[in-house]
């Protein structure tokens, strides 16, 4: 069984893939849909649409064969595309090994054992181990400097080449991809390990191209010797094509059980190290829960794994016995059956075609295990096939006209569908330039997926935007988006420094004015200075350990900042100030109501007693406009706008009847 040893040793390096046991989540399915229930027929167009959806979701996640084989192709071009360099080296590492491989047990054992039978002088056995011991050195020795130096360092390359890719894909595709959990997951899957499934297909791919004509050679040199004994090669096959299939899908099915409880691990593991929930945890009996869910997602994955074990167990016993067992033990019995019993073959044949027969059993299982892998890294590069080849509705480099100027804004009949939810319901309005508008109302009217549709975040299910008379859908998205400065209510502060903030990317030739004259009018500048590097101070510790950590408040201020700073005709302030206090608040507003002289405003509040100077108030609910006009006209028609500033201003001024609130 030395041969075997030598076998295995001098199999081609295949490299490693992350199996089914490690991936992301993958989301719920999409199939569902919320709302009232409007009757028994659409109970069951809605049970049929989940069913089709399901149907459809399990088809995706097995692929053709076609389909994979073209996924393969795919991953090579796209490794060709960022390192052709270490595809290169992939093909001639492949090559050198089964050269070795072939060579050894099928020209240097026969060259040896005849060199032995015909009494050859030990001078020219020892010359042609010596030659081929230096052949044999040279490829070690590139074998090894690929290894240790160009699969490295092209790996890096490819690395930077798929996620500068992946992530200019990802700041293309419109916002409700990231809003979909579906979407979100496949691009989670697509980036993990994508350049490690990448290098694994190239060393696959060419490993099972290169066995096939390896295969040929050995088959002929075991044929020559004994025509029979060629037939043992169906055992693996059966192994491998049967068993090692069948085990290779139970392990995928493993896997996507276990995605859910995945998706629970990484998101209790992410809230335990990152600082957004320490306080509460220290404060409640919030840890609890997550070791719960942590608990229960473990629990949900361990019957995951027992439900498919004895599959996976049984289908691994006969894969291995029909893989190693039968043929290395059949040859064995065959081969000295025919040189003891029938004396058929001499005992040089013998240890030849058992050599042969161990090489052959050996690049046979590495060629099924190429297949295996291929087929099953081709599903998990579909995900990143997908993601990569997905068609944007709304793609950030989207061309067209470019506006001139901001003159005018309309909505015009305009609705709006969420997830088969209506959000916005045939509105209607014109802003024009120079006004100082506000979109008021209770949590939910509608009011940030106006400036979400207005941003052109969304497309409306119906109707139309218009900017100056013209479809906004015509215009170059970048530079229509450029028209508006806008701070959101959920935005981000990031790992960088407080001019970087607020400056976001734009470059202005006086940089540093523009970034202190923002920060002044949204009321932060003297905090800023007092930090030991002023402006260039790096937010959050996550990088530095003296980056500054501010309040909440503080952080819409610098929020606030970015929208002062960028030059556009049209501000947009999405609850600005619902962190502040209320001389914070104050100052604020007169500020923002400031820059309204010279640009077109448009916020978001609350807080009615903030929007008093605006010339046109719209007063929303579920999703359409209910009262419209100046603060004043609201006041005086005593509608839904009146009850609603007179209840805010009796809790601010801590009154407990209305005729004492002065209007």
């Amino acid at each position: 069984m030395a041969k075997e040893e030598k076998g295995t040793k001098k199999s081609p390096d295949k490299g490693t893939t992350k199996g089914p046991d490690k991936g992301t989540p993958k989301g719920p399915d999409k199939g569902t849909t919320k709302g009232p229930d409007k009757g028994k027929k659409k109970s069951a167009d809605k049970g049929g649409k989940k069913s089709a959806d399901k149907g459809k979701k399990k088809s995706a996640d097995k692929l053709s064969f076609a389909q994979t084989v073209s996924n393969n192709v795919f991953a090579m071009k796209l490794a060709g595309k960022y390192t052709r360099l270490m595809v290169v080296a992939a093909f001639i590492s492949t090559v050198f090994g089964y050269f070795e491989w072939v060579f050894f047990d099928g020209v240097f054992i026969r060259k040896i054992v005849q060199a032995l039978d015909s009494n050859a002088s030990f001078r020219s056995v020892l010359g042609f181990i010596g030659i081929m011991t230096a052949v044999f050195f040279l490829i070690e020795l590139y074998n090894k400097y690929a290894d240790n130096v160009i699969y490295p360092l092209e790996t890096i390359k490819l690395y930077g080449g798929i996620y500068k890719q992946l992530f200019a894909k990802a700041k293309n595709v419109e916002l409700k991809c990231y809003e979909d959990p579906d979407f979100y997951d496949k691009y989670t899957m697509a980036i993990d390990g994508a350049e490690e499934k990448i290098c694994a297909i190239v060393k696959r791919f060419w490993g099972f191209l290169v066995s096939l004509p390896a295969l040929g050679v050995v088959f002929y040199l075991m044929y020559d010797i004994d025509h029979y004994a060629v037939l043992f090669i169906i055992s693996p096959l059966i192994g491998n094509f049967i068993f090692g299939n069948y085990k290779r899908i139970y392990e995928y099915k493993r896997y996507q059980a276990q995605v859910p409880g995945n998706k629970v691990h990484n998101y209790v593991s992410r809230m335990m190290y990152l600082p957004d929930g320490a306080k509460e945890m220290r404060l409640s009996n919030v840890f609890a829960l997550l070791r719960k869910q942590y608990s229960e997602a473990t629990e949900k994955n361990v019957r995951a794994a027992v439900k498919y074990a004895f599959a996976n167990c049984s289908l691994s016993f006969w894969r291995i016995t029909f893989t190693f067992t039968i043929i290395f033990e059949g040859v064995l019995f065959y081969a000295s059956y025919r040189t003891l019993v029938s004396k058929t073959i001499s005992l040089s044949q013998l240890a030849i075609m058992t050599s042969l027969m161990v090489a052959m059993t050996w690049m046979l299982i590495t060629a099924f295990e190429d297949i295996v892998e291929l087929m099953k890294n081709g599903v998990f590069i579909n995900n990143l096939r997908t993601f990569l080849e997905y068609e944007e509705q709304i793609p950030q480099d989207q061309g067209g006209v470019m506006p001139e100027g901001f003159e005018s804004l309309e909505f015009r009949n305009v609705c709006f569908s969420y997830k088969d939810e209506e959000t916005i319901r045939d509105l209607s309005f014109k802003i024009d330039n120079g006004d100082i508008v506000a979109l008021v109302g209770h949590n939910g009217a509608g009011k940030t997926t106006i400036i979400k549709l207005l941003l052109r975040f969304y497309d409306p299910t119906s109707g139309e935007i218009l900017l100056n008379g013209r479809n906004i859908k015509e215009y170059d998205l970048r530079a229509y988006r450029r028209l508006f400065a806008t701070t959101f209510q959920d935005f981000a502060i990031f790992a960088m420094s407080v001019k970087e903030n607020v400056l976001m990317g734009r470059h202005y030739e006086n940089e540093d004015e523009i970034v202190h004259r923002a920060l002044r009018r949204a009321g932060i500048l003297e905090k800023v200075e007092s930090l030991p590097k002023g402006v260039d101070t790096v937010m959050t510790k996550e990088f530095d350990k003296e980056g500054a950590v501010f309040s909440g408040g503080q952080h819409q201020k610098l929020a606030v900042a970015r929208t002062f700073a960028k030059e556009s005709p049209v501000k947009i302030f999405d609850e600005p100030s619902s962190a502040l206090d209320p001389i914070a608040e104050y100052d604020l507003f007169k500020n923002i109501l400031k820059e309204g002289r010279t640009h077109t405003m448009v916020f978001i509040s609350h807080r009615l007693s903030s929007v008093k100077n605006c010339d046109k108030v719209f007063m929303l609910e579920k999703g359409t406009i209910v009262e419209r006009g100046s603060h004043r006209e609201l006041i005086d028609a005593h509608g839904k706008y009146a009850k609603m500033y007179i209840r805010q201003a009796m809790n601010y001024l801590a009154v407990e009847k209305e005729e004492e609130v002065i209007l």
